[in-house]
């Protein structure tokens, strides 16, 4: 194995980043690379009617701690609130901090354009703390400096202006990316949106693009040095 890299897939909600790159993950995984799920906030609102807003919040911890386990990852869960995230400098220096901490190689997290508002702000607070995390002259805590790129990826309610630069072929990982999602109560049992359905056809439909069985797609941010093909560049297996 070549040196191993960190790779960070931060979401809005648990299973935001599982459901966009999940079998990016395993496949970085499986080759004995780290991976870990980095979610802002539980989701806990879009709670079932049986049960509370906080029990919500401990079973979608839960479940996105079996799904971690599933793809071979780690997973944090901090304690901002669904639907009130806030850009703010307290949360980009906590953020930044946590990057130094992890150490990420690259980064992976939602689209820019969004439907909802968590999603939105989400590439925006990795943007301003990779600006924290990578400056020597901004003191958190004590740690070095980390300066981490990133790259999005697809999510059905973050689609106005996403066209895919990179597909990675997860083909042989795609499988075991669905069974982990089913872990998640909203993946299975939501009544708004077939997420399950979405994201099997999605493998499929970007699969038939790439040639391939299955593929996850990323995109560049905007104005980067845009390299369009099936490696993530610097991440080749």
């Amino acid at each position: 194995m070549t040196k191993q890299i960190h790779l960070v897939i931060v979401g809005a909600h648990c299973g935001d980043g599982e459901i966009q790159a999940g079998a990016i993950a395993y496949k970085y995984a499986k080759a004995g690379h780290k991976v870990t799920f980095l979610h802002l906030t539980a989701g806990e609102k879009g709670n079932p009617s049986h049960i509370s807003v906080e029990e919500y919040r401990k079973q979608k911890i839960a479940e996105s701690e079996k799904v971690a386990e599933i793809l071979g990852a780690d997973t944090i869960t901090l304690d901002y609130k669904d639907a009130e995230l806030t850009f703010n400098d307290e949360i980009i220096i906590h953020v930044a901090t946590l990057m130094r901490k992890l150490k990420p190689t690259l980064v992976i997290t939602h689209w820019i354009n969004s439907m909802h508002p968590d999603h939105a702000i989400c590439p925006r607070i990795i943007q301003a703390a990779q600006l924290k995390a990578g400056l020597s002259g901004f003191d958190l805590e004590g740690l070095a400096p980390h300066y981490y790129g990133y790259l999005h990826s697809e999510n059905w309610e973050d689609m106005d202006g996403y066209v895919p630069d990179i597909f990675v072929d997860v083909s042989e990982e795609y499988d075991t990316y669905l069974s982990a999602l089913s872990n998640y109560w909203f993946i299975m049992n939501s009544a708004s949106f077939r997420y399950y359905d979405y994201y099997e056809a999605l493998g499929t439909v970007r699969g038939c693009l790439n040639k391939t069985k299955y593929a996850q797609t990323l995109k560049y941010p905007l104005n980067a040095n845009i390299k369009k093909g099936a490696n993530i560049p610097g991440l080749e297996l």
